[in-house]
């Protein structure tokens, strides 16, 4: 399970590759979605895909929040830990 915080953006990095064909050099933790002009039907989309690869549900609430792919980062490697 993913609970290291490099194995966790490395992940997050590919599935925005793969999904939305983001070249990985543009993707920072400071990196907003917007900037990756990734609007909300693909953040569900890609959502999904970590629950997948979690098992977890990411609550609604961290979802509303969530502004940086460090962000989801942050939220994945919380809710992996618990």
């Amino acid at each position: 399970m993913m609970t290291d915080r490099d194995a966790i953006y490395a992940t997050l990095r590919r599935l925005l590759r793969e999904l939305f064909e983001i070249d990985p050099a543009q993707v920072t933790p400071e990196t907003t979605f917007q900037e990756l002009d990734i609007d909300s039907i693909d953040a569900v989309d890609l959502v999904v895909h970590l629950h997948d690869l979690i098992g977890k549900r990411i609550p609604p609430d961290d979802f509303r929040q969530i502004r940086t792919v460090g962000d989801v980062v942050e939220v994945v490697q919380r809710l992996t830990a618990e």
